[in-house]
């Protein structure tokens, strides 16, 4: 791994937070190795291994595994409920790892801290994975996964009106993704979608946060071009709106969005482009901007304590989509 920067940032003005800079450093004591350089097995294990990161998982109402209908077999789902009588509002949630790596366990941290803060019960949706699945399989089975949960809201004591899709990095790319399926085959009605870090543009990784921040922020430029020829069958498919969503011609129409992002991520100026082209084409969309932030980080929460902080905003983004703030 490089090694560690500084906190006088080469991304432009800012500094590190100190506990990400403290994190960044272990990770370069230990001589990790990047994502890039393993196998998508090993890379797999990593972010298994990652979850030390998180906060102990809270305590939440009720936890249920189960399997629903997928377009090439079972999809593998996990359902939060948090305390209360619902029927409660229902986020389905697409894990992030570059839709090469990441799973139900990686995220039951962020998942239950959004159920529990957002008041909501939340999907969390176990879709196919690169290289094994290629695109559109990740898209095929999430999008299968939305229209079970509409179908299904009241059997899981949830509002079939009231529903939202999310998601982090890869998993924030196809819940932005599967938004757009909904708006274009007249499927479920969206209240929200909330898009944490997401990729919405791999045709060029040549931005200026990709460039400034291409190395030594856990996330690199490198392991952004291993996730992408892992995932895409050609550079057509890169180019696709269903991989690369902010370059779709029409993105009117859509559910509100809030998308996150951290200074210090290559992913950050791709994700604020997408929220602007939201709100140029109408739609009800803001970015918030983690100062000092590195991609990854709300799944964090043990070791960085803006971590709370930006899952407490996407909450209230929920809350306010779903009619339950307070």
């Amino acid at each position: 791994m490089e090694a560690g920067p500084t906190s006088q940032q080469a991304s432009g003005a800012g500094v590190l937070d100190p506990q990400v800079a403290i994190l960044l450093q272990m990770l370069v004591e230990i001589n990790a190795p990047p994502t890039c350089e393993q196998t998508p097995e090993q890379a797999r294990e990593t972010i298994r291994s990652m979850t030390a990161l998180a906060s102990p998982p809270e305590p939440i109402a009720k936890v249920e595994d189960s399997a629903i209908p997928g377009p090439a077999g079972q999809i593998p789902i996990r359902v939060y409920t948090p305390e209360g009588e619902g029927p409660f509002p229902l986020l389905v949630y697409y894990h992030g790892g570059g839709w090469v790596i990441g799973d139900l366990d990686t995220h039951e941290s962020i998942c239950r801290s959004i159920s529990n803060s957002a008041g909501c019960a939340t999907v969390s949706v176990d879709y196919r994975l690169a290289p094994e699945y290629k695109f559109p399989a990740a898209v095929e089975d999430s999008y299968a996964a939305l229209q079970w949960v509409a179908a299904n809201a009241t059997s899981m004591n949830g509002d079939p009106a009231r529903i939202a899709v999310g998601g982090d990095s890869a998993g924030g790319n196809i819940a932005a993704v599967v938004a757009i399926l909904a708006r274009d085959r007249n499927g479920p009605r969206l209240c929200h979608q909330l898009l944490i870090y997401p990729v919405t543009d791999v045709s060029c990784l040549d931005t200026d946060s990709y460039r400034r921040c291409a190395e030594g922020y856990m996330l690199t430029k490198a392991d952004m071009a291993w996730f992408r020829d892992l995932y895409v069958r050609s550079p057509e498919d890169a180019r696709s709106p269903l991989v690369s969503p902010v370059l779709a011609d029409d993105l009117s129409r859509l559910p509100p969005a809030l998308v996150i992002t951290g200074e210090f991520d290559v992913l950050r100026d791709e994700g604020e482009a997408y929220a602007k082209r939201l709100k140029e084409a109408g739609v009800p969309a803001r970015f918030s901007r983690y100062d000092g932030m590195i991609h990854g980080f709300l799944s964090m929460e043990g070791v960085v304590d803006r971590a709370r902080d930006a899952i407490n905003e996407a909450a209230a983004g929920l809350r306010e989509a779903f009619g339950t703030s307070h």
